[in-house]
């Protein structure tokens, strides 16, 4: 005997393709291309001379720890390089947004070991 099989889904053509959050942070960085200078100014004064700075203190405060330094320093130069290399803002946002996180991962780390103001 011969069975059959009925598919009865339909297509009403109004279902959008869901996008990942990564492609839709790109398609977002690649439209910010006209705020390009506000991009820069925040890499290099918010991430460059503040976050770099507190990234730092936490090193040093909480035991100066060798490993935390190499990746805070790559953290700070790859955000600033990207923009100073007149990348794309496709490219240079999520570098940016990815040395943050390094840096918020890194004093989270040395809070975790605790701090010490005695020890600077």
């Amino acid at each position: 005997m011969e069975t059959t099989t009925q598919n009865t889904a339909s297509y009403t053509g109004n279902d959008k393709p869901q996008l990942s959050k990564w492609k839709r942070l790109l398609n977002w960085a690649e439209l910010q291309e006209n705020n390009r200078i506000q991009w820069i100014s925040l890499a290099i004064l918010g991430h460059g001379c503040f976050v770099t700075i507190f990234t730092i203190a936490a090193i040093v405060f909480s035991g100066n720890n060798f490993i935390y330094w190499p990746f805070a320093i790559a953290a700070m130069g790859a955000s600033v390089v990207s923009y100073l290399a007149a990348l794309p803002t496709k490219i240079a946002i999520p570098i940016f947004f990815i040395s943050m996180i390094v840096d918020i991962v890194i004093i989270m780390l040395c809070a975790f070991h605790g701090f010490n103001v005695n020890l600077a």
